[in-house]
């Protein structure tokens, strides 16, 4: 058997052993632009856990001078990265553009695979599942997620503790059949630590038929992480992606004169928008 390539199974925030996404990205924009890792300041807009997947993760980063073109720093560091990590796109922004705050919703798609064999060539990307899933009743669950809601029933306790706003809102939530893969689509605000695998979790057993669709509504009433741990256990993370970011069009504007040449007088602020597997 061939070495696998899927190595970057420990998330997106900084460390170095063992390296995360965050880390081997500012090791390459090191290496490019013969900048520190601090200088640089290397931020991305979701926090991805281990063994998530990223097709629009956004990150930016600043130098103390312009580029004359982008091309040559795009394909330098995709030359570097290793071949589960590639950079998609590379554009200056304003000065006060941040990856993680100026967002203003995030979508993440979760992809089961809902067979009672599962197909090897999904295993990195799909979560197997293989009881039987009521589909429509799964939609009719997934609407209960629509709008501003307090999530703290769907926080998994991170180091930081509970948020000290636990609301975030759901603009969409979708439930989508494709042959024995099920989709589901979720476009919010932002999301917290593990809600999303939470909240697809609490979904499955209402698939299953194990509680009704209702308890969507219990469980975000009782504000009570223990009341969502009577119904599910969370999924997995290899089904998890995070497909885009989205900002608003003035926060995309490209800076006067960019990417031209800026004599060393200001900094420049890129963006980047990664893939990694």
């Amino acid at each position: 058997m061939g070495k696998s390539l899927h190595t970057l199974t420990h998330g997106w925030q900084y460390q170095i052993k063992p390296a995360t996404v965050q880390c081997i990205v500012g090791d390459a924009l090191t290496k490019i632009t013969k900048l520190g890792r601090k200088e640089l300041g290397l931020v991305g807009a979701s926090r991805t856990d281990a063994g998530v997947h990223a097709w629009g993760q956004v990150a930016h980063f600043t130098t103390p001078f312009f580029f004359d073109q982008l091309e040559s720093l795009h394909a330098g560091l995709n030359g570097v990265l290793p071949p589960d990590i590639r950079v998609r796109e590379v554009a200056a922004v304003k000065t006060d553009f941040h990856a993680r705050y100026s967002a203003l919703k995030k979508t993440y798609h979760y992809k089961i695979y809902n067979d009672a064999i599962m197909d090897p060539f999904q295993n990195l990307y799909a979560y197997h599942f293989a009881h039987k899933l009521n589909i429509d009743v799964m939609r009719q669950a997934a609407k209960y997620f629509i709008g501003q809601h307090d999530f703290s029933a769907f926080i998994t306790m991170s180091r930081g503790g509970l948020p000290t706003d636990p609301r975030r809102e759901i603009f969409r939530f979708d439930v989508v059949k494709m042959g024995a893969n099920i989709q589901l689509e979720i476009e919010g605000s932002g999301f917290f630590y593990k809600q999303v695998r939470n909240m697809v979790a609490l979904l499955l057993e209402i698939g299953k038929e194990a509680v009704p669709a209702e308890v969507v509504f219990d469980v975000l009433a009782s504000c009570d992480r223990r009341t969502l741990a009577r119904h599910c256990i969370i999924v997995p993370p290899q089904g998890l992606c995070l497909m885009s970011v989205t900002y608003a069009t003035t926060d995309l504007e490209t800076p006067p004169g960019s990417p031209t040449a800026c004599y060393g007088r200001q900094p420049q602020i890129s963006k980047c928008t990664l893939v990694y597997y």
